[in-house]
C-alpha cells in the first residue's frame, strides 16, 4: 500500500509539474505575441519597425546567452568547428532571421486572431518540405489530413473581416521559412549528433540572425529611423519585451526537456484558442463565424496530426522495449549455454 501510495504521489507530482511547464510556456508565448503586436501596431504603440525590433531581441538574447555560457557557465558550449558553424548553424540563422522578420511584420497588417489561424498551416509546411528534402515519406492519409487543414485555413481567410493580402503573404512566408528551418535542423544538426538547447542555440544562432537582419535594416528601416528625430529609445518597453522573448526560449527548453515536443504542439493549439479569445474580447478584433468554422476544421486536422504522431511515438517506444527485451533474453540464453558447456567440460575431466 505504501509503495502504491508513493507511486501515486509521484505520478500526481509529475502531472502537476507538466501542467506548470505548459502554463509557463503558454503565458510567455502569449505575452510575447501580444507585446509584439502592441509595439508594432500603428494604432497602439505605433513603432512599425519589425526588423529593428527583431534585432533588439537578437542583441539582448545574444548578450544574455554569452553571459550564461561564458561567465556563469550554466551550460557547456557545443563542440562546433568553424566549418560546421558556417555550413550548419549559419544557414539556420539565416532562415530564423527571415522567419522572425516576416512574422513580426505581419502584426502590422493582420489581427492577432487571424495570424494564429494562419499558423495552423505549420504542420502542412513542415510535412511538405520534409518530403521535398526526403526527411519524410509521402502517405495518402497524412496528405489528406494536410489538405483538410489547408481547406480550413482557406475558409478562415475567406471569413476574415480585415483581410490584407500583403499581411497574409508575409505570414505565409514566415511559416514557410520556419518550417524549412525546422527541417534543416534535422538535416544539418540532429543528423550529425549536434543537439543545442535554447541557451546554446541563442549563443550560436542569435549573433548570425543579428548580422543577417542588419543587411535589410540598413536599406529598409535605418533611413526612416534616421529621419525620426523625435524618437527616444524606451528602455522599459524594449527591455521588458526582450526579456520576455529570452524567457520564452528558456520556457521552450523547460517544456520540451521535461515533457516532449509533442506536448508543446498540443499546448500550442490551446494557446492559439486563448489568443483568439483574447484578441476578440480584449483587443476587440473582429472574429466572424466563418473564421471560427474554418479554424475549427483546421484545428481538427492539427489535432488528428498530433494524434498520429503520438501513436507513432508509442509504436516506436514499444519497438525499442521489445528489442531490448529480446537482447536481454539472448544474453541470458548465451550465459546459460556457456554455463552448461562449462559443466560438461568439468564432468568429462
Amino acid at each position: 500500500m505504501g509503495k502504491g501510495g508513493a507511486l501515486s504521489d509521484g505520478v500526481v507530482k509529475k502531472i502537476i509539474l507538466s501542467y506548470t511547464y505548459v502554463a509557463i510556456w503558454i503565458f510567455l508565448s502569449f505575452t510575447v505575441i501580444v507585446y509584439n503586436k502592441y509595439i508594432l501596431d500603428r494604432k497602439l504603440y505605433n513603432w512599425p519597425f519589425p526588423i529593428s525590433l527583431t534585432m533588439i531581441h537578437m542583441a539582448f538574447c545574444s548578450s544574455l546567452a554569452v553571459i550564461a555560457v561564458r561567465v556563469f557557465k550554466l551550460v557547456e558550449p557545443a563542440a562546433l568547428s568553424r566549418r560546421v558553424y558556417l555550413t550548419s548553424v549559419v544557414p539556420i540563422g539565416a532562415l530564423y532571421s527571415l522567419s522572425l522578420w516576416l512574422s513580426n511584420s505581419a502584426y502590422i497588417y493582420l489581427s492577432v486572431s487571424f495570424i494564429q489561424m494562419l499558423k495552423a498551416l505549420m504542420p502542412v509546411a513542415v510535412y511538405t518540405i520534409g518530403i521535398l528534402f526526403k526527411k519524410d515519406s509521402y502517405k495518402n492519409n497524412t496528405m489528406l489530413n494536410m489538405f483538410a487543414i489547408s481547406i480550413g485555413v482557406a475558409i478562415a481567410a475567406y471569413g476574415e473581416a480585415k483581410y490584407d493580402s500583403w499581411g497574409v503573404f508575409l505570414q505565409l512566408g514566415a511559416v514557410a521559412f520556419e518550417a524549412t528551418r525546422l527541417v534543416m535542423i534535422q538535416i544539418l544538426l540532429t543528423s550529425k549528433g549536434i543537439n543545442l538547447n535554447p541557451i546554446t542555440s541563442l549563443y550560436y544562432v542569435a549573433p548570425s540572425c543579428f548580422v543577417f537582419l542588419s543587411i535589410p535594416w540598413i536599406f529598409v528601416e535605418y533611413p526612416i529611423l534616421k529621419q525620426k528625430s523625435g524618437f527616444h529609445f524606451d528602455f522599459v518597453i524594449f527591455g521588458t519585451n526582450s526579456l520576455c522573448a529570452f524567457a520564452l526560449n528558456l520556457a521552450v527548453f523547460l517544456l520540451v526537456g521535461k515533457t516532449s515536443a509533442l506536448t508543446m504542439n498540443v499546448a500550442g493549439v490551446v494557446k492559439d484558442w486563448l489568443l483568439i479569445a483574447f484578441s476578440w474580447s480584449v483587443i476587440k478584433d473582429t472574429v466572424t463565424p466563418v473564421n471560427l468554422i474554418g479554424y475549427g476544421l483546421a484545428f481538427l486536422g492539427v489535432a488528428y496530426y498530433n494524434h498520429l504522431k503520438l501513436q507513432a511515438l508509442k509504436a516506436k517506444e514499444a519497438q525499442k522495449k521489445a528489442q531490448s527485451a529480446d537482447e536481454e533474453a539472448g544474453k541470458l540464453l548465451e550465459e546459460r549455454e556457456g554455463e552448461g558447456n562449462g559443466r560438461k567440460g568439468d564432468s568429462q575431466a
